[in-house]
């Protein structure tokens, strides 16, 4: 079983309110077929059509104070992956229902 996060933010909202496509944070070593499984499995939904993409990590600066001089430091966040999924008509993932309660 996949470890599946939603990822909550304005534009998944509008794709999920609009197309029936919800935003997930999968494995970087998962593919279609079992990012599909796994929605299908863990929501009792159909799924249509399942996109992949993978975001690279940024890099990041920081800066280490020591005794007389600051030093900074570079490293690189680690890379995601997004599945969009898009479900059948009329199936609908519960992942948004605080932020419609409050309406």
């Amino acid at each position: 079983m996949l470890n599946l996060k939603p990822r909550i933010s304005e534009k998944a909202y509008a794709q999920s309110t609009l197309n029936q496509t919800y935003v997930f944070v999968v494995p970087t070593s998962s593919n279609k077929i079992q990012i599909k499984a796994a929605v299908e499995a863990q929501y009792n939904v159909t799924v249509e059509a399942v996109n992949i993409i993978v975001q690279n990590g940024k890099k990041a600066r920081s800066i280490r104070l020591g005794n007389r001089r600051a030093r900074p430091i570079m490293g690189e966040r680690s890379d995601i992956k997004k599945a969009y999924v898009r479900l059948k008509a009329g199936d609908s993932i519960k992942i948004f229902d605080e932020e419609e309660e409050k309406k």
